[in-house]
């Protein structure tokens, strides 16, 4: 199989809150401890990566990668509004620094979904002082760390609450159209419904509603309504409020080193309309990508995030064709997904594209490795055909915490014995990092 050639970034991501492990002080915990938790299991020790970061970037390295997209985690460093970490921050500039000292490049985010508890108790991202305390603390860690960073993405897929929105809006339809039919909702018609956003949330938990309001209490709000973590449903200004952060910060940590690389990542699918599906496709598109494009065409570049396709019809988002393979999170395996959507977002964006995310939950590794060459496959197209490619990240280094799904969805290139944390590398890191031209 050919392989990347020169200087292209290949290697793999991880977020802090799904591998390091006692991150007390942000919301996702918070979530995690309520009585009546939406998750299947709490993360705790995760899979101890905060304490085995350099076992895991070592294993990167020999296996031929050459770069490790990781998160810092901002409750970690702020974990009150006016308390700044420096033992958190020398942490990350250690796991930056190991970086460098095995050849690999750090692609840094600075927020992966998960928030400081005190952001969400005042208003979280629905609350407008967002965007000055964001790049508040963009700006400061660029100051301490930029000197050992060259790629950062400010917030990782910043549409997620849009598509979040829309599915829930979506769904809350159905089940008043179910109820106006006189049948029992009993919420079964939301099945299958959580595979449209990338990434893991439960809809069907029993005592949804109340452990709703056990979080709203937890970070001291009255209405679970006014609890708006980044992974929640958010209305058009808190859509616009993530684009203003993104840009406050973007610029800000630009002040402080002017010669950062800085971008976003964006959630997106593969669109696929049928007959009489066209407008829906379109429209989809539309939401997921278009009409982010002013707030992102100054950006250095853009990190493009995808996992599978989505299907339209006459009556909107269809059901991929019968007997299609599935992955553990519900989505379909279909690889060449990814190149489309790079394919597709250069119809428009002109600027520099790192593939951010792009895996497979699955727990049969032959299959992980088939899927890593056939995606690989469709950017060496893009790549042949001009598109600014720069890299290819596979999501994710280890098998980790899939955030509401808990730790049942394996997606790593590593797997991990939680019991005693031991590393168990795969054949797909082999493959992977095969893909690399020495």
């Amino acid at each position: 199989m050919k392989k990347f050639a020169g200087e292209f970034m290949l290697g793999a991501a991880t977020a802090a809150h799904q591998v390091e492990g006692n991150n007390i002080y942000n919301d996702y915990w918070v979530q995690e401890q309520v009585p009546h938790s939406i998750f299947n299991e709490p993360s705790l020790d995760a899979v101890d990566h905060y304490n085995r970061y350099e076992e895991d970037i070592r294993l990167m390295a020999e296996a031929g990668l050459n770069t490790y997209r990781f998160s810092i985690e901002w409750a970690r460093i702020q974990p009150e509004r006016n308390v700044w970490n420096e033992v958190e921050v020398e942490h990350y500039r250690k796991v930056l620094r190991c970086c460098h000292e095995n050849g690999i490049r750090p692609i840094v985010t600075m927020m992966h979904f998960s928030s400081p508890k005190w952001l969400i108790s005042m208003g979280g991202w629905e609350n407008p002082d967002v965007v000055e305390l964001f790049a508040t603390y963009c700006r400061r860690l660029a100051k301490e760390l930029g000197n050992e960073m060259e790629y950062v993405c400010t917030i990782n897929e910043a549409n997620m609450r849009l598509q979040l929105a829309s599915l829930m809006k979506d769904m809350m339809k159905r089940m008043q159209g179910m109820s106006a039919g006189g049948q029992n909702t009993g919420g079964k018609e939301t099945g299958g419904r959580e595979s449209e956003v990338q990434v893991g949330i439960n809809l069907n938990k029993k005592n949804m509603m109340l452990g709703m309001m056990e979080c709203a209490q937890a970070f001291g709000l009255s209405n679970p309504m006014d609890m708006h973590t980044f992974v929640s449903q958010c209305t058009p200004e808190g859509d616009l409020l993530v684009m203003k952060a993104h840009e406050a910060a973007r610029d800000a940590m630009k002040e402080e080193c002017p010669d950062l690389k800085i971008g976003l990542t964006l959630s997106l699918h593969d669109m696929v309309p049928r007959p009489g599906g066209e407008v829906f496709a379109e429209k989809e598109w539309d939401d997921e990508f278009l009409h982010y494009l002013p707030y992102i065409q100054n950006d250095d570049f853009l990190g493009v995030q995808c996992y599978t396709r989505k299907f339209f019809d006459e009556n909107g988002v269809a059901e991929p064709p019968a007997g299609a393979p599935r992955t553990q999170m519900g989505y379909e395996d279909y690889p060449a997904a990814i190149g489309n959507v790079v394919r597709k977002v250069a119809e428009s964006f002109k600027g520099d594209l790192i593939v951010t995310e792009n895996g497979i939950a699955t727990d049969d590794d032959a299959r992980r490795c088939a899927f890593i060459r056939e995606a690989a496959d469709s950017l060496q197209q893009c790549i042949e055909d001009g598109i600014p490619l720069k890299g290819y990240m596979y999501w994710s280094l280890l098998d980790n915490f899939e955030w509401q799904k808990g730790f049942a969805m394996t997606f790593g290139l590593i797997a991990v014995d939680r019991s005693t944390q031991m590393r168990y590398p795969k054949e797909s890191l082999k493959v992977l990092g095969s893909l690399a031209e020495r």
